[in-house]
């Protein structure tokens, strides 16, 4: 491997790894929906992702660039989106619940997928770190324009976000006896709806 790629190869994990929104929106959708849930997030993270890249493969990144006020539409976007998860997620946690989460995703297992799939594509496509990452970070790995190498690095973001939120969701999985108890659940919620909450208000920023 060339120092150029090994450095990327670095710099990405050690972005992939740092939780953010679609860490928080794994987590949500593990403690409302089980482990399938919280896949499903995953992969809907990763087609965003996925999408990101291909617009900027495309040339649509480096426009959106030069376009603030389409730049700022989404990031207003993407905070009024994580502001609303959040919310949700504190609901939740007010209200409480006496089932244990095995029932909750055994009995809406489909539509937990379906929404989870969803809100991990809406959270990354409102996501202007993701953009940044593309209009900012992969070209100062290309030497000069070449698609073989662009897709190349664009790969190993996609993959190793999606192995990154493939280990939350299978992590906090394995922790679900920790989540029987009522009150645990609802303390987790509260804590990922105040930083769904707090991403959303940095994102104004």
């Amino acid at each position: 491997m060339d120092p150029s790629l090994s450095a990327y190869v670095v710099l990405t994990a050690i972005l992939v790894v740092t939780p953010g929104a679609s860490t928080a929106v794994v987590v949500r959708n593990v403690l409302s929906g089980g482990r399938s849930a919280g896949l499903a997030a995953a992969c809907g993270i990763a087609v965003a992702n996925t999408t990101w890249a291909a617009a900027a493969g495309l040339g649509v990144t480096a426009l959106l660039a030069r376009a603030p006020v389409v730049f700022a539409a989404i990031r207003l976007g993407g905070a009024a989106y994580l502001a609303v998860l959040g919310l949700r997620a504190l609901s939740r946690a007010w209200r409480g619940s006496g089932d244990s989460m095995t029932t909750r995703a055994t009995a809406t297992a489909g539509q937990d997928r379906r929404a989870a799939f969803r809100e991990g594509v809406a959270t990354n496509l409102l996501n202007p770190p993701i953009a940044t990452f593309y209009i900012a970070v992969v070209p100062s790995f290309l030497a000069t324009p070449a698609p073989g190498r662009f897709a190349l690095l664009a790969s190993i973001h996609v993959g190793l976000a999606l192995l990154c939120h493939t280990a939350w969701a299978l992590g906090f999985d394995a922790l679900g006896t920790v989540w029987t108890r009522p009150a645990a659940r609802r303390g987790v919620d509260a804590a990922v709806g105040v930083a769904l909450l707090a991403l959303a208000v940095r994102m104004l920023r």
